[in-house]
């Protein structure tokens, strides 16, 4: 089964990729203002982040952290590993050594399969280049303390379920807001994670999305 969706997927990276169109399906809503997935300010940092497809214990699974609540950007969410590249570095070697220093993974047991669409994170003021990648087996994870406070093992299934993703009605900053996320064992999957992730379901189901928001 992993085989198979490894040549699936390498085949379908070597075309056109559906990237904004699929975000803005994830994005909150009202989007914030002047947001826009595919800016490219001047100003932004570089950053990549990790999409580990593996056998995990309820089939084939994406590796997701729980980060602490005093880490500077998106503290206490959930996101892949991940995290500003360094000087020189490109995006598959950042994601790969942000996956080792986070979780423990060895990039030799990994195979790399290509990026997806990069993504304009305004809130971290990030460009975020997601990396996918397939281990044969479940790595020996060793979450990093100081970065991690849960590893959570997403099985494939329920992020491609329907009925796993929802609305959930916040104020952030002030404003009234629709999230949608999905949800993984009672954990909410939001923003760029949830953006990320659906553009990597959306290459072999091009209309995934959370649905209509709810009317009350």
């Amino acid at each position: 089964m992993l085989q198979l969706l490894e040549e699936e997927l390498r085949a379908r990276l070597a075309l056109p990729l559906p990237g904004a169109d699929v975000q803005r399906r994830f994005a909150p809503r009202p989007p914030r203002r002047r947001w826009d997935p595919a800016a490219r300010p001047a100003d932004a940092r570089a950053a990549a982040a990790l999409l580990l497809l593996y056998p995990g214990p309820a089939g084939l699974s994406v590796a997701l952290t729980l980060r602490p609540t005093d880490l500077p950007h998106h503290g206490g969410q959930i996101s892949l590993p991940g995290g500003g590249l360094h000087d020189g570095e490109t995006a598959e070697q950042g994601a790969l050594r942000e996956a080792q220093e986070e979780i423990g993974i060895n990039p030799e047991d990994i195979r790399v399969i290509g990026p997806l669409s990069s993504l304009w994170v305004i809130v971290s003021r990030f460009i975020v280049q997601p990396i996918v990648a397939v281990a044969d087996t479940r790595p020996d994870f060793a979450p990093s303390p100081r970065e991690v406070e849960t590893l959570i093992e997403a099985p494939l299934s329920v992020l491609r379920d329907p009925a796993a993703m929802s609305w959930d009605r916040r104020v952030i900053q002030g404003a009234d807001i629709w999230v949608p996320y999905f949800d993984v064992d009672g954990h909410h999957v939001w923003g760029a994670t949830a953006m990320m992730i659906g553009e990597l379901i959306a290459l072999q189901d091009p209309a995934f999305g959370p649905g209509p928001l709810p009317t009350t």
